[in-house]
C-alpha cells in the first residue's frame, strides 16, 4: 500500500474516480452537489441514472468531467433491445460514458453466446458514437469461472472497461476479483472497481490490483484523506 500511495498523487487518484449518485430518491440539489464536487476535485466522471443526464451536462458545461449513464441498472434484466435503445437514448442526451449491467441470469445459464451478442451490440453503439463503454459483471453473483468467462468474452469484444459491481448487489469490489479480471484481459481491456470503496486504503488496494477506474460515492473523502 505504501508503494502505491507513493506512486500516485491526489490529483491522479481523483482523475480515476467516477463520482457516483445512483440513488432513486436523489433530487436536483444532490446532483448540483455531485457536479460541483466533480468540478472542484476534477473527478473523471459523474455516474448517474439516465434521467439526470441533461441536468448534469448543464451543470458540468465547460468542465472536462464526463457524464456517465448506468444502463439496465441495477439488475441487468431488461432485454437486449431495451438496453440498446437505452444506450442510444443516453448518448443522444449527452452521455460521454456508458456503464451497462450484463444479463447475470444468462451468465448463470452458461448462455455465453447471449452475453457476447449483448456486449457486441452495446459496445458497437458506444464505439460508433465515440463514447466509453463499461461492462458491469456484478461479481457477487458469479463464480470465478463465470467471471473468467465473461472477461474472456470482453477480450474478444473489446469494451473500454469491465467493471466489478453495481454497488447494489450483495457485495462490491474485491481485490481478488480485480486481480482475476485483470489477469484475463491484460492490457486489452481496463478494469473498473466499484462497490464498497469508501476509504483511501481500499481505493489504493484496488489500483494496486489492476483497477484504472474507481466507482465510489466517497471520492471527496478519499481524496481529502490522501491530501492530509
Amino acid at each position: 500500500m505504501e508503494g502505491a500511495e507513493m506512486e500516485i498523487t491526489a490529483e491522479q487518484l481523483a482523475g480515476m474516480v467516477d463520482h457516483t449518485n445512483l440513488k432513486a430518491f436523489a433530487d436536483t440539489a444532490m446532483f448540483e452537489k455531485l457536479c460541483s464536487e466533480a468540478r472542484e476535485y476534477q473527478f473523471k466522471m459523474v455516474a448517474i441514472n439516465p434521467a439526470q443526464i441533461k441536468l448534469c451536462k448543464e451543470l458540468l458545461d465547460g468542465s472536462p468531467v464526463h457524464v456517465g449513464a448506468a444502463i439496465g441498472f441495477p439488475l441487468g434484466q431488461t432485454t437486449l433491445e431495451c438496453k440498446v435503445f437505452e444506450t442510444k437514448d443516453a448518448i443522444e442526451k449527452g452521455a460521454d460514458e456508458i456503464d451497462y449491467v450484463i444479463n447475470v441470469a444468462e451468465v448463470k445459464n452458461k448462455n455465453y453466446e447471449y452475453i457476447k451478442e449483448e456486449m457486441k451490440q452495446i459496445v458497437d453503439v458506444c464505439r460508433k458514437a465515440g463514447v466509453i463503454s463499461k461492462v458491469i459483471f456484478e461479481n457477487c453473483y458469479l463464480t470465478d469461472e463465470e467471471i473468467q468467462k465473461a472477461a474472456e468474452i470482453a477480450t474478444e469484444v473489446r469494451p473500454d472497461f469491465i467493471k466489478t459491481s453495481t454497488g447494489f448487489g450483495t457485495g462490491g469490489a474485491t481485490v481478488k476479483d480485480v486481480k482475476l479480471m485483470k489477469s484475463v484481459v491484460g492490457d486489452a481491456v481496463k478494469v473498473k472497481a466499484a462497490g464498497g470503496i469508501r476509504d483511501l486504503k481500499t481505493a489504493l488496494a484496488m489500483i494496486e490490483a489492476g483497477a484504472e477506474r474507481l466507482g465510489t460515492s466517497a471520492g471527496v473523502e478519499i481524496v481529502k484523506e490522501m491530501q492530509k
